[in-house]
């Protein structure tokens, strides 16, 4: 208990839980869809957005916020109007990110050490500032997943069919999109840009290994992205090691269990 006695922890255990649900809500979006790339896409999108804010001396987190919005903003016309699956409009995307990542991170006069401390983030230093944002974008993916539940429920089992019945499912979709890049945004300060999408995609991935329902599903992933958050914070206290990269391996166990124990398995075993 001595850990609850330090601010900074403190902080961290606060950021634990609203990075885990805001992450593993929008996990279940990506998982069902089938656009996991989506992450590693939107975390290099940030990342470009968080260099250029440095490049040019303002607040990274602004400048994280435009780039990952019109990234996800991009994405969706670019698969829709070119006819292409979403990953390959993803996968233009990101080399695109990547592509201006590397050229902002070149240009920085003097030391990179603060742009590439953005890769791996830190936890422990999260502020106050940081925690108000993050219950801001957690609070508003939760509004938004209570209030049009059945909307997105039928664009995530068929798009087509959703557009058939009514519903605005372009709307939905692009919606969903930008949503991974908020979540990702408020949170790859304490996770980094390179292990947020692992955050993301793993308790999802979990969690639809041992339910067919969704609700279920979004309430097991949420469970999931906390304990990873809240048992790697604590091994990376005991053991030294850094909180980023013990959070993904703590989720990755939690996947591997999950699959281990799945019950889906003896379904289709018996299919």
């Amino acid at each position: 208990m001595e850990i609850l006695s330090y601010q900074f922890m403190r902080n961290a255990i606060l950021a634990s839980f609203l990075g885990g649900i805001a992450c593993s809500v929008i996990g279940v979006f990506i998982v069902t869809i089938k656009i996991s790339f989506i992450g590693v896409c939107m975390s290099h999108a940030t990342f470009a957005g968080a260099v250029l804010g440095i490049l040019l001396r303002v607040n990274p987190l602004y400048t994280a916020f435009l780039f990952s919005f019109f990234s996800a903003m991009l994405v969706g016309p670019l698969a829709d109007r070119g006819q292409l699956n979403p990953d390959t409009a993803i996968g233009i995307i990101f080399s695109i990110m990547l592509g201006l990542a590397f050229l902002f991170l070149s240009i920085i006069p003097g030391s990179k050490a603060e742009a590439l401390s953005l890769l791996w983030g830190s936890i422990l230093t999260v502020t106050k500032a940081d925690l108000r944002i993050m219950l801001g974008i957690t609070t508003f993916v939760l509004l938004i997943v209570s209030l049009f539940f059945k909307e997105i429920q039928a664009v995530i089992f068929h798009r087509e069919i959703a557009a058939a019945v009514g519903i605005p499912e372009k709307i939905i979709f692009y919606g969903i999109l930008i949503l991974t890049g908020l979540v990702i945004t408020a949170s790859f300060r304490t996770i980094g840009g390179l292990l947020i999408f692992s955050l993301i995609t793993n308790p999802a991935a979990a969690a639809y290994q041992l339910t067919f329902r969704l609700r279920w599903m979004f309430l097991l992933s949420a469970i999931f992205g906390v304990l990873s958050c809240l048992l790697g914070l604590l091994f990376s206290y005991w053991l030294n090691l850094p909180s980023g990269a013990i959070i993904i391996i703590t989720s990755s166990l939690i996947f591997a269990l999950a699959l281990l124990f799945s019950p889906k398995k003896r379904v289709y075993h018996r299919l």
